[in-house]
């Protein structure tokens, strides 16, 4: 854990209960309190994998905990969007999308590691990451923003839509790839892994 990548990811786990108490103080301080930590941990999200990579550092615990610290750190902001607004209404059907679909495509994972198979992350899905991050990040700011630059909400919003969009699809392209590995019939699971 005394790794900087292992460090950087543990620092956005541990920076996401302070997040939401930012949220819960109110206010425009506290959602551009909110969006500073949301964009620091966001940004410790691409420096963990480059340091690991280059400093040749990777660690089964960090390969562990990278992928859970991006799913609780977009979880918890988008539940607190959700108790707290900008998100309501239909735009809550978005988030439950893309909360549904981590939680499935992560059960989906565990049980792959368990069968020594693993499935590729697409471009796409990194792309699905980016766009979650940017309007998790605009909708943390909400009515703060909105009274520097109008309509910022709703660009969120209609990013949110997309990363929603985005992560149906790459979630259903998962799955599809991770079908064969789910079948009953042994030998067909075992020829698609020699394939």
């Amino acid at each position: 854990m005394s790794s900087l990548p292992n460090v950087l990811t543990g620092f956005r786990i541990a920076i996401i209960p302070v997040l939401v108490g930012a949220l819960f103080a109110g206010g425009d301080a506290g959602r551009w309190m909110a969006f500073f930590l949301f964009a620091v941990a966001a940004v410790t999200d691409f420096f963990d994998g480059y340091a690991a990579r280059r400093m040749g550092s990777l660690s089964r615990l960090g390969q562990m905990l990278d992928p859970i610290a991006d799913k609780l750190l977009i979880t918890a902001a988008l539940i607190m969007l959700v108790a707290q607004g900008p998100v309501t209404g239909i735009h809550v059907v978005a988030v439950i999308v893309i909360l549904v679909r981590e939680v499935l495509i992560s059960g989906l994972r565990e049980f792959l590691s368990g069968q020594q198979v693993t499935v590729a992350v697409t471009p796409l899905a990194k792309w699905k990451t980016t766009v979650q991050m940017i309007a998790t990040g605009i909708l943390l700011i909400g009515p703060a923003g909105d009274r520097i630059f109008w309509g910022l909400t709703d660009i969120g919003l209609a990013l949110l839509w997309i990363a929603a969009f985005m992560t149906a699809y790459t979630g259903f392209e998962y799955w599809r790839g991770a079908r064969v590995h789910l079948s009953e019939d042994p030998a067909a699971d075992q020829q698609e892994l020699r394939s």
